[in-house]
Formats: structure tokens, sequence, C-alpha cells
């Protein structure tokens, strides 16, 4: 089938009908309807109280995708005499506003994360809380958790976290941030007109580098993950563009992982249960073993962190124009994340991609109800209340967090399928240059180059494997379905 037959495809109502199929439910019920209503109508007082800080003179600011409403945090630094830098991160308090076991936390328990189709955004919260009155936007007094540590030597030490009064003072973007961090173009507006944020930026900078460099030296895998986006125009999906990862992202990440290590380490010092996120040492470990030795290169026979990321830079170094699929091969090989209970001396089972012990996620609870979660268990421990949740329901909520994770996924998937065959449907007979992605029982799947589609291997994938070379023909797409078939050539 190819784009002459097709009837258009409305990703609308396809991404609808999607998030059903999945388990999802695209829509609020009318108690929660009634219960935003309720909490639009009375308000919880944005002021200092419960011993909340007030920390709205600080120079906060938020670095989020070019269309975010929903900003779950906001960054500031601050130089300190020895030579160290203190980074704080305030985190939206979203339990002031969203109580356990109401209707709205409810629909948030059974969803547990906000999905982007990159057609639309079907919120884990009502986007009047989620891009509204939760979300920390620009010139906004917003109560908040300050989760604090001093970056020295590459590590997040002297940490703390309590409450605070915040106001974002800048509402900042990845593009042109990462870009002025590289030098690749002026400061944004924003920046350019104020010397001071110019400062905490690069100070900010400076923290995450050193930060990553440290992760890295302990072993976290130096992995570039390649996301696209639709380009729209009157609605209509006309290509799809490469995300770039920049500078921004990477200082982000690095205080999020900083941010969500402290927050663990807190649960773990206080001994009480948490919910947290792990990846397990990779399941297949021996067909990593059999890339690197294609390339030349040997890994031990067991599992290492450190080994895989050393190998990984030197292919970042010989041949960074196919690195993104390595690090694509290499994250398939590994075996998705997960969400585990942890209690009080329970054996640590650790972050394999991050070469971290104490992880958890705690810095998005607009999107993630895992962090929500961990924000009532904070919040317990600060107001000396006793647990939120025994450990049979944190049990539960991770369980259930973990299956939704991975049908989010799949949605995203199934919906970047159907916008990459729409985008892909003028292009049949072209050739591409392709990685092989998947092996399954459904086909072999490969991912073009240029641009990063991914497709089914439909004629001659007898005796491909992961991370294989190949060139692919484009013969077919079906946007109905999602569909995109490759012959190899």
């Amino acid at each position: 089938m190819n784009s002459a037959h097709q009837t258009p495809i409305d990703l609308q109502a396809a991404a609808r009908q999607v998030m059903q199929e999945r388990g999802f439910h695209p829509d609020f019920s009318p108690a929660a309807q009634q219960q935003l209503a309720q909490i639009q109508a009375h308000p919880p007082q944005i002021v200092a109280q419960n011993g909340a800080r007030d920390l709205r003179d600080l120079l906060w600011s938020s670095i989020d995708n070019d269309t975010s409403k929903d900003l779950d945090q906001i960054e500031a630094a601050q130089s300190l005499p020895d030579g160290t830098v203190k980074i704080l991160i305030a985190i939206a308090d979203v339990d002031a506003f969203v109580n356990k076991h109401t209707p709205i936390d409810s629909h948030a328990a059974d969803q547990t994360t906000t999905i982007y189709t990159g057609i639309r955004n079907f919120s884990m919260l009502p986007e009047a809380l989620s891009t509204g009155i939760t979300s920390l936007l620009e010139n906004q007094d917003r109560l908040s958790l300050v989760i604090e540590f001093v970056v020295g030597d590459g590590e997040a030490k002297a940490s703390d976290i309590y409450r605070a009064l915040v106001r974002n003072k800048a509402q900042l973007t990845y593009n042109a941030v990462g870009n002025w961090l590289e030098g690749t173009t002026p400061a944004p507006p924003k920046v350019a007109a104020s010397p001071e944020l110019q400062k905490q930026l690069q100070l900010q900078n400076q923290a995450a580098q050193a930060l990553r460099k440290e992760r890295f030296r302990r072993g976290a895998l130096n992995i570039d993950t390649i996301e696209v986006r639709p380009i729209l125009m009157n609605e209509k999906v006309v290509d799809i563009a490469r995300q770039e990862k920049n500078p921004a992202t990477d200082l982000i990440e690095d205080f999020m992982i900083a941010a969500n290590g402290v927050v663990a380490r807190m649960a773990e010092s206080k001994k009480i249960s948490s919910i947290r996120r792990i990846v397990k040492v990779p399941e297949r470990w021996d067909r990593i073993v059999a890339l690197a030795a294609e390339t030349g290169d040997k890994l031990p026979g067991d599992p290492n962190s450190k080994a895989l990321n050393d190998y990984l830079v030197k292919r970042r170094a010989v041949d960074p124009d196919h690195f993104a699929d390595l690090s694509l091969t290499v994250i398939k090989l590994m075996g998705p994340g997960e969400y585990v209970l942890e209690r009080p001396g329970d054996p640590e089972q650790g972050h394999f991609g991050l070469a971290v012990q104490d992880y958890t996620h705690s810095t998005a609870p607009n999107r993630r109800f895992a962090d929500l979660v961990t924000q009532r268990i904070i919040k317990a421990v600060l107001d000396h209340t006793g647990a939120p949740y025994s450990d049979a329901e944190l049990d539960s909520i991770a369980n259930h967090c973990t299956l939704k994770e991975n049908a989010a996924r799949k949605v995203e998937r199934d919906m970047s399928k159907r916008i990459a065959a729409v985008a892909m449907s003028n292009r049949i007979g072209q050739v591409f240059d392709a990685v092989v992605t998947g092996s399954t029982p459904k086909g072999t799947f490969v991912r073009v180059l240029q641009p990063h589609v991914e497709g089914l291997l439909a004629q001659g994938a007898q005796g491909a494997d992961v991370g294989d070379r190949l060139r692919a023909k484009l013969i077919r797409t079906d946007p109905q379905h999602g569909f995109i078939d490759f012959a190899r050539v």
C-alpha cells in the first residue's frame, strides 16, 4: 500500500484509540472533573508555611522543551568560598493540590504517567493543574520541595531537602540555552538581558559537567539516544526531525540524577521504605560482547558497566555517525528499567546504566505517579508523620508503574510509527542506510539513519541480527496501522 491509495489518517483519533487499546483512559471521570473545579475555586494558599523557606528572591530558572508547560523543576546555583557549588532544585509540590485517594489521584495512580504521542499529550493530571497551578511557570509564586546538594570533586555531597516558596524568573528552552552554552548561537533574549542569569547558567553547567565526568568515571553509560518529533504544518505531519542532545539537556539530566540520588539516600538514612528505579544487569550481555568483538574490541564475560562505557566512549570517537545506533542497540540489549519496592536493609539493586546504587524517581510529580508517591514519602519525613503508604501498597504501585510505563512506551511507539509512516509515504522506492534494531517472532526491524525511522525488514531478513548494518529500500507505508516496510538491497 503506498500513499496514492490511502485515505488520510486522523492522527488525533488514532492517538485516542491506541491509548484505549493499551489500557489507558484518555478522559478524566466526572468525579475528577468535579474535584478539579473545587481546587480551582478554593486553591491552597501559596504562602511560606509549615516551616517553608521563602526563596523567591533566588535567580531560579527552568530549562525544558520548546513546547513544555508542565514544568516540574527549576534550578539555582551558588558559588561557595571553598570552590564548590551549591545546587538547589525546586520540585513542584503537586501533593499540596492533589491528596491521596482523591478522584484525580486515583486517575493518576491508574495511568501512572503523562503520555506524549507526538500529536497530542495525554496528561496524568488535568492540564489545568499540570500545565497551570502545579507547574513552575515563569513569574508565578509556587509551593515546592527543594533538593539541595553541594558539588565538589564531581560528587553530590552535603545534601538537604526542605519546603520552600519559589518563583521561576526565566522559563528557558533546551535548544536556545544548549546552543548558547556550546557557543554556536548568541544567548537567548532573556539570558542576554541578564549578566546575572548568564553567570548562573554557566555555574550550573560547570557543576553539571563535573557530576557527569565523575559518573562516567564510575562507569555510567555514555549513550546517545535519538528522539524524533513531527514537523507539523496546519496540523498535518509534513516531516520528522531529530531532537538533538546538547549541554542544556545534559545539565538537566545530570541535576535530576543527582537529586534523585539525594532523595534515595535520605530514605535510606531515615530507614523508610521507598520506590526505587533500577536497571538490572543486561539481559543479553553475550550479544553486546559479540558486537564489540565485531569492531575488534574485547569486553569481559560478565556484565561490567565501566568496561562497557569505555567501549562506548571509544566507538563514539572512532565512528560518531553510527554511535546513536550503537547506543540504541545497547539499550535494547540491556532491557528496560523498572520500579521496585526497597525496604530498609534490603540489598540495593542499583541502576546499571547510570552506575549508581541509590536512585529513585522524585523530580517529575506532574507527569509520573512514582514521583508523586515519593514526594508524599518525603513530606511525611519532613512533617514527622507516619508513612503515607504501607510496604504492600508501595510494592503494588511499583509493579503497576512498571507495567504502565511499558504500555506507555508502546503507545508512543505505535504513534511514532504512524507519524513516521505519514512522513515517509512520499519516499517509496528510496534506498537508505540502516541498522538492525530488533529481531522478534514478529520479524526483524531496522532503523534508517536519515531520517531516523524504524520499520520491518519485510524482505531479506535472513541471518540479520541486532546491530548489523545494511542498505534498505522503502517498499510500503501504511499510516493507518503504522507499518513501514523495507527490503534489503
